[in-house]
């Protein structure tokens, strides 16, 4: 698998296929501080951490020392989702007292629609947190308490909501295992948390919450009137969209086989709640990284609860969620042979070749605004926008996120790449910045544009 995601994820990068969001903003933001600068990332406007507190990202920053390739973040998470099935195997070995069943878990893991679409889906923090909670799970199953505490730790420097996923662990420890090491874990996790959102987040945003406008019902308090005055419109959202799908999706592959036992995949209630909850469209499918954190509990939890049946049917039990876990990834996931086909542009395309001429034409040390893939391709120097910004504010290419403006330092701007055929929306804009610039050098599928000296 690691193989698989590494090959395929570098490939989509290499052929123009990631973005500013989710890859290029982790990129220019790790760069920076490997040259000890403060990193505010140009290409969403804030600082690293002010977006999410991942500070497990540091660790990554002796490698940009290093190596120089774009493609460095992929291979790290593409090696990171596959350890994630060292604890589940480690766990079910013991568990089920069977190598073979372990490696029907580790299959069962790795092969999640969760699993594979976080690998493919640009980069993110979250891969982590398949080897992080696992190696939580697996401590706090074997009450090695130790271990425990590093791999909590870990987890919850990947991001400030991690606790979602720690507070149940703490609270299922403090009932089935250490009363002291559970309680600890719950009020440590809910204290970060706060202190993320509240203290760092807020110290560095000026504000300590950016996303109320996905929950539904006008925020918290619209959303608590709900519950008490109007319950079934409550009910009713949860079973809106695709929602119920997602949770198909989710559980599937696991034959529903936790619910015997239900306790370890509760772990993930919270997680998979909120995401239900959400009115944030990407939350409740499968494809995008907030499922995966839901994962390491489910399958923890289905071999608990395996661990728990009677002998005699184990072993049958094992069968069945590996034939539902298979079905489910050729239905769902996007593996060779599957009825999903990831559909990108090839690196030796001519338009890739084209692009690298193009971004080889502006000096490393340019103000530049770029078509969104070509960041990705340039995220590695001080101030970088993806178009339309500065001439325009947006975030993640919408103006839901920001007002539109001209931004004060649109006159900074030194070069300028953008795609023969424009959208609409690109030609517009331009339209109304072009007379500053001139062509610096162009080919069949990009101009570079340089500010007028005139």
């Amino acid at each position: 698998m690691f193989v698989y995601l590494a090959a395929l994820s570098v490939e989509m990068h290499e052929g123009l296929n990631t973005s500013a969001y989710d890859f290029g903003l982790y990129e220019q933001g790790i760069w920076l501080i490997s040259r000890f600068d403060s990193p505010f990332v140009t290409l969403m406007g804030r600082n690293l951490f002010g977006d999410h507190t991942s500070f497990i990202l540091l660790f990554l920053v002796p490698f940009y020392w290093l190596i120089g390739s774009s493609s460095l973040l992929f291979v790290v998470q593409a090696l990171a989702i596959s350890a994630g099935a060292i604890p589940v195997f480690l766990y079910a070995r013991k568990r089920l007292e069977s190598e073979s069943a372990a490696f029907v878990f580790v299959v069962v893991y790795l092969i999640h629609p969760a699993t594979v679409w976080i690998g493919l889906e640009n980069f993110h923090p979250d891969s982590f947190l398949g080897l992080l909670i696992g190696i939580a799970l697996y401590a706090a199953l074997e009450k090695r308490w130790r271990l425990f505490f590093v791999s909590v730790l870990l987890s919850l420097s990947v991001k400030e909501d991690v606790a979602l996923v720690i507070i149940p662990l703490g609270i299922w420890v403090a009932f089935r295992r250490n009363l002291l090491v559970g309680l600890t874990t719950t009020a440590f996790s809910f204290w970060y948390m706060i202190l993320a959102i509240f203290g760092i987040q807020r110290g560095i945003n000026g504000v300590p919450f950016r996303n109320s406008w996905r929950i539904p019902f006008g925020g918290f308090g619209g959303l608590l009137k709900t519950l008490f005055s109007e319950p079934t419109k409550l009910l009713s959202h949860l079973a809106s969209d695709s929602r119920p799908f997602y949770l198909l999706q989710m559980f599937l592959p696991f034959a529903f086989i936790f619910v015997a036992f239900p306790e370890v995949a509760a772990i993930s209630v919270l997680v998979l709640g909120l995401n239900i909850l959400s009115t944030f469209w990407y939350q409740f499918h499968v494809e995008y990284h907030y499922s995966f954190v839901a994962v390491p509990a489910l399958v923890f939890g289905t071999v608990y609860a395996i661990g728990r049946l009677p002998r005699k049917v184990q072993t049958w039990l094992v069968g069945v969620c590996l034939f539902a876990s298979i079905i489910s990834a050729f239905i769902w996931s996007p593996l060779p042979g599957a009825r999903i086909d990831v559909e990108y542009n090839k690196s030796s395309h001519e338009m890739v070749a084209g692009a690298t001429e193009a971004i080889d034409k502006i000096p490393k040390s340019a103000i530049v605004s770029a078509y969104h893939p070509l960041t990705a391709q340039m995220a590695r120097r001080e101030r970088i926008y993806a178009f339309p910004v500065p001439f325009r504010r947006a975030l993640y290419g919408l103006d839901v996120f920001a007002s539109g403006d001209v931004l004060p330092f649109a006159d900074e701007i030194e070069f300028v790449i953008l795609p023969v055929n424009m959208d609409d929306e690109i030609a517009k804009v331009w339209s109304i910045v072009s007379p500053r610039f001139e062509v610096a050098y162009a080919n069949s599928w990009w101009v570079v544009y340089q500010r007028s000296s005139k």
